[in-house]
């Protein structure tokens, strides 16, 4: 009899992480899975090629949750996915890193008595203010499978976890993405410099409603005076026009289709972030990343790879910049498990 496998995804980054699932459940025998949207199925964030890029199927179900306050996604999610379960027999629920979303519906899924697995597991900033902390404490207190990305986050669920949990270190998922479209990545359709160009991403809520502190950010890093390409949308996009205004070095382009950005940013000669994911992926291209944040989830970007942090500090920021210019950045590495192979390990974990 075949296991039902339920993945719910909760926003754009989480298809990325989902799709290397959904392949490898493909091709395995004993497993049927269906893939549930949170969100509209018109949600403005899923370009129309994002699907076709990952090679994997468009979600199943949509819940339709569409709210901007996170008790309201976090109620209206546990409502619409407690209806769900209701008419779909479910073995498995397998939800992705730390959104309100994923939260509700691990909530739901114990209640109901489902398996739960929880795919990143162990990420902690150690910062109880933030509400992905306290989703991440609740998620991985819940889950039956937790499934880690490195070393660190592998002890942090292992000391946390339940007595009925258990803990698996299959590595970064978001890997088997990059290694399955390496030779797919095409080069974007905007105008790209001629000379060896930056990019810059910016998503986080908190840094981009505190313009004091964003503001001598970027005079830092156009003061570097190298072209930077900046695919930003909505907020991001309108709070760095006003702060750093016609700056010549400054390409503002629309943000890209998943193997269009790949592209960008393999080809860059450094990254500037507030991403995660995004400096893990620079991590594994081999590109010099430098990270607006005082701290990352995933440390083994720092301590094997190619990411460095520097917090909200302009001076570090332009410190580290004229390091990579000079080209004195250090070498990285690839981390355990960064082998294309996390979502073979999860299924067959599943599955045993």
């Amino acid at each position: 009899m075949k296991k039902n496998i339920c993945i719910v995804a909760g926003a754009r980054p989480n298809f990325v992480k989902v799709a290397p699932l959904m392949r490898a459940i493909a091709k395995a025998d004993g497993a049927e899975c269906r893939l549930i949207y949170a969100g509209r199925a018109d949600d403005p964030t899923l370009e129309p090629s994002l699907f076709d890029d990952l090679q994997m199927q468009r979600p199943d179900e949509y819940l339709g949750v569409d709210s901007t306050s996170l008790n309201e996604i976090t109620s209206r999610v546990m409502a619409e996915f407690d209806a769900y379960l209701d008419s779909h027999p479910t073995d498995v629920v397998i939800v992705v890193d730390d959104l309100a979303s994923t939260m509700a519906a691990a909530i739901v899924t114990k209640k109901r008595g489902v398996k739960l697995a929880h795919l990143v597991a162990g990420t902690r900033s150690f910062d109880i203010t933030m509400p992905k902390e306290i989703n991440r404490l609740v998620i991985d207190a819940l889950s039956d499978y937790l499934f880690t990305a490195g070393v660190k986050s592998n002890s942090v669920a292992t000391r946390e976890q339940g007595e009925d949990s258990q803990t698996y270190m299959v590595g970064n998922i978001l890997m088997d993405n990059l290694r399955f479209n390496r030779e797919r990545l095409r080069r974007p359709a905007v105008g790209l410099p001629d000379s060896p160009y930056l990019v810059l991403t910016l998503n986080r809520k908190a840094l981009l409603a505190d313009t004091g502190r964003l503001q001598p950010v970027l005079q830092a890093l156009m003061a570097s005076g190298t072209p930077i390409v900046a695919p930003l949308r909505g907020q991001a996009r309108q709070v760095v026009s006003q702060l750093v205004g016609q700056a010549p070095q400054l390409h503002l382009v629309d943000p890209l289709p998943y193997l269009e950005f790949g592209w960008l940013t393999a080809h860059a000669l450094g990254i500037v972030t507030d991403s995660g994911n995004v400096a893990e992926e620079a991590t594994f291209n081999g590109v010099p990343c430098i990270t607006l944040n005082s701290y990352t989830e995933h440390q083994e970007t720092v301590t094997t790879g190619t990411n460095e942090l520097v917090g909200g500090d302009p001076q570090k920021l332009a410190d580290a910049l004229a390091r990579l210019l000079r080209g004195e950045w250090k070498h990285g590495a690839l981390p355990e498990r960064w082998d294309g192979r996390s979502a073979e390990r999860i299924v067959q974990i599943l599955l045993a």
